[in-house]
């Protein structure tokens, strides 16, 4: 099992003096990648744009997005900054894709919101061919630099919707299962994701990586209730589902035992780091193991 770490790009005010401490000790410690979401209609940092300072700033953790929301964004121009910070790192891109739930992202972004879903089919196909080298068409040529991978950066596809197995099984490389969610329909995703696999005759096995909320400290509930409802309160629903899914500081002895180690520095870092105290942490492992 490996445990990556989110970093506070969405943090309102975030700089990049911020943004490289926290990196520069993930990059040190026992972590093995560090992570970004994304949001158009926020004073969030755009997240490919901190893993690039990533990249420069770094030599051996993963990046990963968690994920990046591809409709909202123009895709031959989503293709050429995912390769090229690809190329920049060596080879350290995990890009996690999904559709998102909010509408005034895809207002924002003159994209149409009801067709997300739609458009995300479309533009998975369009990726995997840049990255490749191939051209855009018969008559537009190649389009940004071929990435280190032969089939392009780690692809996984997040989400909750059914249509997500058949992505996964055309194009990606596993499943970003999304935080908070409940676990055994996560579990019956996992299992339809295998299966359809299976059935595209993919080698090998998918990804599974699972995304969970962490806050730790004295104030750590206060602290959860008030970034959680910063970034879910347009959904009181979905924001009682997220702070209901936080794991409590006590059942960190449940964890198992490689990764106790990770969860103690966790605890330290976070408790170092200047202004945070939430704690996103990516746990990257089978739910079948």
């Amino acid at each position: 099992m490996r445990i990556a770490l989110g970093l506070p790009s969405r943090m309102v005010g975030a700089s990049g003096d911020l943004m490289l401490e926290w990196i520069s000790r993930a990059e040190r410690g026992p972590f093995s990648s560090v992570v970004v979401t994304d949001r158009v209609v926020s004073q969030a940092l755009e997240p490919l744009s901190v893993l690039a300072l990533a990249a420069g700033a770094t030599r051996r953790i993963g990046l990963m997005t968690s994920v990046v929301i591809g409709p909202t964004r123009e895709t031959t121009l989503l293709a050429r900054q995912a390769a090229t910070i690809d190329v920049l790192s060596n080879g350290r891109l995990t890009l996690g894709i999904g559709i998102g739930v909010r509408k005034n992202d895809y207002d924002a972004s003159g994209f149409d919101f009801h067709r997300r879903g739609r458009r995300v089919e479309e533009q998975l196909p369009i990726l995997r061919r840049l990255w490749t080298g191939e051209g855009l068409s018969n008559e537009v040529g190649a389009i940004g630099p071929r990435s280190m991978r032969p089939t392009g950066p780690e692809l996984l596809i997040g989400g909750y919707v059914p249509a997500i197995v058949t992505r996964i099984a055309k194009w990606g490389d596993g499943y970003m299962a999304p935080g908070g969610g409940e676990a055994e329909s996560l579990l019956k995703m996992w299992r339809e994701i295998e299966r359809a696999w299976r059935e595209a005759r993919r080698g090998g096995a998918p990804r599974w990586v699972g995304a969970s909320y962490f806050a730790l400290g004295p104030k750590g509930a206060e602290h959860a209730g008030q970034y959680i409802n910063a970034n879910y309160g347009y959904n009181p629903e979905l924001a009682a589902k997220r702070l209901r899914s936080m794991p409590l500081p006590k059942l960190r002895w449940k964890t198992p035992s490689n990764a106790r180690k990770t969860w103690a520095s966790t605890n330290s870092f976070c408790d170092r780091a200047p202004k945070i105290s939430i704690k996103w942490i990516v746990w990257l492992k089978s739910p079948l193991e």
